[in-house]
């Protein structure tokens, strides 16, 4: 149970997290900007985890953080931005994170050899079928999505879902892996932002960059982050990722009051077939049969 607490304090903030990202890139801040915000602020709020004394990591945790920050860092946050920009927060977080936990599940059966049994795979099939009407609604209502906006979200769950992977057999903690994150994008990106001369903050108002340090700074690279490497550490990554899948639903509804973003009554059916698949994929896999010889 606190496991789907963890994995249901991210789903709320990551479906805020779509709709105040694409409220922020359809208007005067841009990609670069958020990124800045996002790591910028939780570097100094996460920090002290990693560098007081007595909490010095070893190079090879340091190493296993600049993974991380690669997978989950500042480029996927500008890929999924980059999703939010060409399509909606409606589609963006009915793709990235509804594909997640099916790469997650694909991955861990081929690469690691974790068994998912019948119901997941059902599970990952129905989820994947729920995604496929839903794009094909949102088509019917709003277009046919930007093609380079929808890969760009696909890449995306796939870097989530390999990091997910490797968190769950990782030995850092949830606090060190989102210190490490916000450090290294920060180390490796804010140099290139200011050089480059990419920031937009004099355009924006004040309110607007509020919303955005608050939102990207201390919810995403800090709550959300300890949140839902919480919830992988507690229920393991398919689980955890499956649970995430219900981003959908949360990012639709609020995309309605403050996107003005309402989703059709196909959209509305293909997202209940997604929490039906998410219920599927996130029960316990079968444990892995071990082999015992009689003397």
């Amino acid at each position: 149970m606190a496991g789907f607490a963890w994995a249901a304090l991210t789903v709320m903030i990551f479906s805020g997290w779509f709709v105040v990202t694409r409220f922020g890139v359809t208007r005067e801040l841009r990609i670069w900007d958020i990124a800045a915000l996002r790591f910028g602020i939780g570097a100094v709020l996460l920090a002290p985890a990693i560098v007081r004394r007595g909490s010095r990591l070893s190079a090879a945790a340091w190493g296993e953080g600049l993974l991380f920050a690669v997978l989950w860092g500042v480029p996927f946050v500008l890929v999924v931005a980059l999703g939010l920009k060409l399509t909606s927060a409606a589609q963006a977080a009915s793709v990235a994170p509804t594909l997640m936990p099916v790469f997650a599940g694909v991955f861990a059966w081929g690469f690691l050899r974790e068994p998912q049994g019948r119901l997941r795979w059902f599970g990952y099939g129905v989820i994947a079928t729920g995604l496929g009407c839903l794009v094909r609604a949102g088509a019917a209502v709003h277009g046919a999505p930007d093609a380079l906006g929808i890969v760009a979200l696909v890449v995306a769950a796939a870097m989530w879902a390999i990091y997910t992977l490797l968190f769950r057999r990782s030995r850092l903690t949830p606090i060190q892996s989102a210190a490490l994150i916000c450090v290294w994008s920060t180390a490796l990106y804010l140099p290139a932002y200011t050089f480059f001369g990419l920031s937009r903050f004099s355009l924006a108002s004040p309110g607007e960059i509020a919303l955005q340090a608050l939102y990207q700074g201390v919810l995403m690279s800090g709550v959300a982050l300890i949140s839902y490497n919480r919830a992988v550490s507690l229920l393991g990554p398919s689980a955890a990722t499956a649970v995430i899948a219900l981003l959908p639903a949360a990012a639709s509804l609020l995309a309605i009051p403050f996107l003005g973003e309402t989703p059709s009554p196909a959209e509305g059916m293909s997202i209940v077939i997604i929490v039906l698949g998410v219920l599927l994929a996130s029960r316990h896999a079968p444990a892995r049969r071990v082999s015992t010889n009689r003397v």
